[in-house]
C-alpha cells in the first residue's frame, strides 16, 4: 500500500491469485499438526455435527473448530489457520457447490477422520446427479484413517464402493446387525429420544433432548466418532443428554398470545424444509393450534421454478 510506513511490523505478499495463496498458506500451516482432524461434509447437518462433536469432545480435548459455517473455499483455510500449539483435535466443515472444489479443500483439511452426513438437493444445480455430487464429496476422505457414514443409504454405500476408499469404515445401520455400529432401538418421546446401540458385541444406550429425524441422524455420526476415539459409554451417555441445539436450527421459542415459533432460518433448501415440517407435525404442543409457514425463496436446489 502507499502508506507502507504505517505497517512497520506487517508482511505483504504480492500474489497472482489471493484465494490460491490463502489456500496454499493454510495447507502449509496444516502440515505442522500431527493431531486427529475431523472433516465433515454432506448436504445437510455439517454445522450441527461439528458443534455437537465439540460439545461431546471438549471435556477431553482442546478442540479447534470451524467458526459458524465457515466451509467454503475461503472459509475452510480461515478455519484451519486457527490451529495452534494448544490444539489437540480439529473439526472442520467442507462445503462445495460445483465439481472439483473438493480437490482444493482436501489439501487444506487433510482429515484423519471423515464424516459424510448425507446427500440431498442443496447446491444440486452444478451436478448431473446425486451420485455425482456424492463421489465429489467423498474425495475429502482420500487419505483418512476412518470414514463414517449411514450404511443404510444404498446410494452412499454404492458411491463409497466406487471410490475404493482404503480407510477403515464405520457404517452405522438401523437395519443390518452385521454393520460395525448397529442401532438396535430408537424410541421417540414427547421431547427426547432413547437410542440403544451395539458395537463389537457390547450394547449401550443414551438419551438425546431431540425428536426430529435429522438430529437423530446427526447424533449417530457423532456417536461413531466418540466410539472411534474411545470415549467411554458412560461419558457418551452423560454428554449426549446435555447436547444443546444450534441457534436458528429447529429452535423453539414461545411467542405472544400462546404462539409457538419454530425458527429454522439457519438454512434454506428442500430437505431442510421437509425436516422442519416433520418436526412441527411431531410436536404435541402444536397439534391443537393453527399453523402458519413463512417461507423464503429456495435457491441452488437444481429444480426449475415450475418444479419448486
Amino acid at each position: 500500500p502507499d502508506n507502507l510506513e504505517n505497517y512497520k511490523e506487517s508482511n505483504f505478499l504480492l500474489v497472482r491469485n489471493t484465494l490460491s495463496a490463502l489456500q496454499l498458506l493454510a495447507a502449509e500451516h496444516r502440515k505442522n499438526f500431527d493431531i486427529p482432524v475431523i472433516g465433515v461434509t454432506g448436504s445437510n447437518g455439517k454445522t450441527m455435527i461439528k458443534e455437537w462433536l465439540y460439545q461431546l469432545l471438549e471435556p477431553d480435548y482442546a478442540v479447534t473448530r470451524s467458526p459458524k459455517s465457515y466451509n467454503s473455499q475461503i472459509g475452510v483455510p480461515l478455519s484451519v489457520w486457527l490451529l495452534n500449539k494448544q490444539s489437540e483435535i480439529g473439526i472442520f466443515e467442507a462445503g462445495i457447490s460445483k465439481k472439483d472444489e473438493m480437490r482444493q479443500l482436501v489439501n487444506i483439511i487433510k482429515p484423519t477422520i471423515g464424516i459424510l452426513s448425507n446427500i440431498g438437493l442443496a447446491h444440486q444445480e452444478n451436478f448431473q446427479s446425486l451420485q455425482d455430487k456424492c463421489i465429489e464429496k467423498l474425495g475429502l476422505f482420500q487419505d483418512c484413517d476412518v470414514v463414517i457414514y449411514n450404511g443404510d443409504n444404498d446410494m452412499i454405500q454404492s458411491c463409497v464402493d466406487k471410490t475404493v476408499i482404503t480407510a477403515r469404515e464405520i457404517a452405522w445401520s438401523r437395519k443390518n446387525q452385521d454393520k460395525p455400529l448397529y442401532i438396535s432401538s430408537i424410541v421417540k418421546g414427547t421431547d427426547s429420544t432413547d437410542i440403544t446401540y451395539r458395537y463389537i458385541g457390547l450394547e449401550n444406550s443414551f438419551t438425546i433432548p431431540f425428536i426430529d429425524d435429522a438430529s437423530i441422524e446427526d447424533v449417530l455420526h457423532c456417536l461413531a466418532v466418540c466410539i472411534y476415539l474411545m470415549v467411554p459409554p458412560e461419558k457418551i451417555s452423560e454428554r449426549m443428554a446435555r447436547l444443546e441445539p444450534l441457534a436458528m436450527r429447529l429452535e423453539v421459542k414461545d411467542g405472544k398470545q400462546g404462539c409457538i415459533i419454530i425458527n429454522d432460518s439457519y438454512n434454506s433448501d428442500i430437505s431442510s424444509l421437509g425436516i422442519a415440517l416433520d418436526f412441527m407435525a411431531r410436536r404435541q404442543d402444536g397439534k391443537s393450534k393453527n399453523t402458519t409457514l413463512i417461507l423464503s425463496d429456495i435457491l441452488q436446489s437444481g429444480w426449475s421454478v415450475h418444479e419448486l
